[in-house]
């Protein structure tokens, strides 16, 4: 028996700023604790993810959602044989906010509650903004996000809590974040950046996996991805990309990159330079990509 092609494509609609847009298929893609600036809404059309988030496996299979919530740390992986299927939508906190505050009575911002919701519409619902979206029915592709955004948040939908620093641990770790944030070329080892922070290393290594979900260098690491995106997305050649955030070469932002965005910096950027043009969205050429 043939082995199943893994595919993906990441893309954005210029119709639909503030939103990323995801088709793939993968078997044995894995990947890495990682987070999100934007809201993920995964929608499961065939086999299973599973994904750790919030201090356990949770499992999406057919006709379910995988919904995350900004800067939460997950993973992702097959959890049968034959991979998983799926269509994903991104959109930024600020549209959720707009959509709850115009359709719900959620008040503060709003997140999702469970991480996996079975609801076979909202499913399709995913997907089909997905079809508007390659086609360039920019009506529709709108229309059809914000229907599935307010389904969501009103089924599985409530206030994110604030996310208030009181522990002195806590405190030590969003400094150490904030100094990592600017040092990502060249930053401290642990033991240094314990020490500027009057901790030993360990303490500052349980209090930042604690607050965080992930250790320091896992931490710069999505860090540096997420910047390389940012570069990729002004037209900053991968190479270029790969230097100015830290890695040492493209190869090794290749490979990071990879595996927490899904595709390669190469493809992801040359969908980005199409934006502009919803004539040059692709078409689906592929059984693997239609609607269920």
């Amino acid at each position: 028996m043939a082995a199943l092609a893994e595919q993906a494509r990441h893309w954005r609609y210029a119709e639909l700023p503030g939103v990323d847009l995801l088709r793939a298929r993968y078997v044995r893609k894995t990947f890495v604790r990682h987070t999100h600036e934007h809201f993920v809404i995964a929608a499961i059309a065939e086999g299973v993810d599973v994904f750790h988030h919030g201090g356990a496996d949770q499992h999406a299979g057919p006709g379910t959602l995988a919904l995350i919530n900004p800067d939460t740390m997950h993973t992702g992986r097959a959890g049968v044989p034959e991979g998983w299927r799926y269509g994903a939508v991104y959109p930024s906190p600020e549209l959720v906010a707009e959509i709850a505050g115009e359709t719900t009575a959620i008040r503060g911002a709003p997140g999702f509650i469970r991480p996996v919701l079975d609801d076979p519409y909202a499913v399709a619902l995913v997907h089909r903004v997905l079809r508007a979206a390659e086609e360039g029915n920019a009506l529709a592709a709108d229309t059809l996000l914000r229907v599935a955004v307010t389904r969501l948040l009103r089924l599985n939908g409530g206030r994110l809590p604030q996310r208030a620093v009181r522990t002195a641990g806590a405190r030590t770790a969003a400094r150490a974040r904030a100094v990592l944030e600017e040092c990502l070329v060249d930053p401290p080892s642990l033991e240094r950046l314990a020490a500027d922070l009057g901790a030993s290393p360990f303490a500052l290594l349980r209090a930042f996996r604690d607050t965080y979900g992930m250790p320091p260098h896992a931490w710069l690491t999505d860090a540096r991805v997420r910047r390389a995106r940012t570069l990729l997305d002004s037209g900053t050649a991968p190479a270029e990309a790969a230097v100015a955030v830290g890695f040492t070469d493209q190869p090794h932002l290749n490979r990071h990159f990879t595996r927490i965005v899904g595709v390669p910096p190469g493809a992801y950027q040359r969908e980005r330079k199409n934006v502009q043009d919803p004539e040059s969205t692709l078409p689906v050429a592929s059984g693997m990509w239609q609607n269920r």
